[in-house]
């Protein structure tokens, strides 16, 4: 992985690999980012994907491997009360599965590189979001 600052804006591009959530983590640490938003696109080769099911709670996982395109990446890091960052993402990804053409997405857990990944890092400026626990669901959601 490889990244420039320009302006507030870091650009990565990731390689044959990288695992997308620690790429984004590894760069806020470096830069000392306490909360920002992440975007980007990219081929990758194996994704899990997880769906949140509210009776459960639990998070059930979908992992697809092969060619993936992923066709966006969306996510924010916060941080709790002691420093310890927390990513939250979404994704969408295409895949051929025989001769169709299909998509999956949903809460990113982890992606690994196949050729390259482009993600933009958008660090909040003038403040942090914080993480609130959240009992009910076991997560955290932003606090102000």
């Amino acid at each position: 992985m490889e990244y420039r600052k320009i302006g507030n804006t870091i650009y990565a591009r990731m390689d044959k690999g990288d695992e997308l959530i620690a790429g984004v983590l590894s760069v806020c640490r470096q830069e000392r980012i306490l909360s920002a938003v992440f975007s980007g696109i990219g081929g990758f080769q194996e994704a899990a994907i997880q769906t949140f099911i509210p009776e459960s709670g639990q998070f059930e996982t979908q992992t697809v491997s092969g060619m993936l395109e992923m066709l966006s990446v969306n996510g924010n890091i916060i941080t709790d009360e002691g420093g310890n960052l927390y990513p939250h993402a979404h994704a969408a990804f295409s895949y051929k599965d025989g001769e169709k053409h299909c998509v999956t997405g949903g809460h990113l857990r982890s992606a690994t590189v196949l050729y390259t990944a482009e993600i933009e890092i958008r660090p909040v400026v003038g403040g942090v979001i914080k993480r609130k626990p959240d009992a009910e669901t076991g997560t955290g959601f932003w606090q102000f």
